[in-house]
């Protein structure tokens, strides 16, 4: 079995699907498509930066979701794979990374690729909006496992938001929160066995409690733009289960804005369900986090570029 994977913020960088819109019609379609669908040219943001303007967050969320999608259909269309039938190179699952599980449910059919980049330009937006800048933060902590992590959290609070924002794989977890209560967390983390704590360059501390404005904005945006039925099953963030009800799909993305999201668990579920074979398209991310969350019983294969696709497209 096969299950394809999307990566999430900090996947974008300058020049990304530039020598795929080079290559091939089919990518630059992509990109016009969602250029129009936002009223902005965010393709040559993506091609020429610059970099601070890519990285905010209500730019960077479309753009790596256009990238992926931009690699899937092109792997589609010049490739021969059709993502929802396993027997032409497709998948039997879908999962994304944060923002790359609306990602998932487009190239599964559940969004079309305008109504995704719309609903990714305003999550990054309210994501942003929810919390004033330099009041909240996040950190990345290194060699943690999700007890230590929890424990650190617990302790850093102090009456403030620190929960566990990502829990990655066995070695890395990231806590989110308020900014005093992140500094205290990576001040704390010799005490609880944990090797190294990193303050991460975000905008906003995404996936706790002080979302909420977020996910409130979401649950309206999603009201009116709900995902209709999707061709391959997903694996959910923030359940780290398979979800095939398009409702049920609405209702979790709403809570991954202030959720957990459980990619270790979620890549053991995988493996657990019978997926011997991952492949992440639009980086090479998530795909090393799987690899050290489920084993050696699986492999995975990541593609960014057209190179890295048409040697894909030979294997699957």
């Amino acid at each position: 079995m096969r299950a394809f994977v999307f990566p999430g913020q900090g996947s974008q960088k300058v020049g990304m699907g530039a020598d795929l819109a080079d290559a091939s019609p089919v990518a630059r379609e992509v990109f016009e498509e969602v250029d129009d669908a936002l009223g902005q040219n965010l393709s040559r943001l993506m091609r020429e930066g610059p970099d601070d303007e890519l990285t905010l967050t209500e730019n960077a969320q479309p753009a790596i979701m256009a990238n992926a999608i931009a690699l899937l259909r092109v792997l589609e269309k010049e490739g021969g794979v059709a993502l929802a039938d396993s027997g032409k190179g497709g998948a039997d699952f879908v999962a994304g990374h944060s923002l790359g599980e609306y990602t998932a449910l487009c190239a599964a059919g559940a969004f079309s690729l305008a109504d995704t980049a719309r609903l990714l330009r305003l999550r990054g937006q309210a994501m942003q909006a929810a919390v004033p800048v330099g009041e909240g933060a996040m950190c990345a902590l290194l060699g943690a496992d999700i007890e230590k992590a929890q424990a650190l959290a617990d302790a850093a609070a102090q009456g403030e938001v620190c929960t566990v924002a990502n829990d990655n794989d066995p070695s890395q977890v990231v806590l989110s929160g308020h900014k005093a209560a992140i500094e205290r967390a990576i001040a704390m983390v010799k005490d609880f066995g944990i090797k190294r704590g990193m303050a991460l360059p975000v905008s906003a501390p995404f996936h706790c409690p002080l979302m909420q404005p977020a996910a409130d904005a979401m649950a309206e945006a999603l009201e009116r733009t709900p995902p209709s039925a999707f061709h391959v099953p997903l694996f959910a963030n923030v359940t780290a289960a398979i979800v095939s009800d398009p409702a049920e799909a609405r209702h979790l993305l709403v809570e991954q804005v202030t959720g957990r999201v459980r990619w270790r668990e979620s890549a053991i579920a995988m493996r657990d369900a019978g997926v011997e074979r991952f492949v992440e398209l639009g980086g090479k991310v998530v795909g090393p986090m799987i690899s050290r969350s489920a084993g050696g019983e699986v492999s995975v294969t990541s593609a960014a570029t057209m190179a890295d696709l048409e040697a894909l497209a030979k294997e699957l």
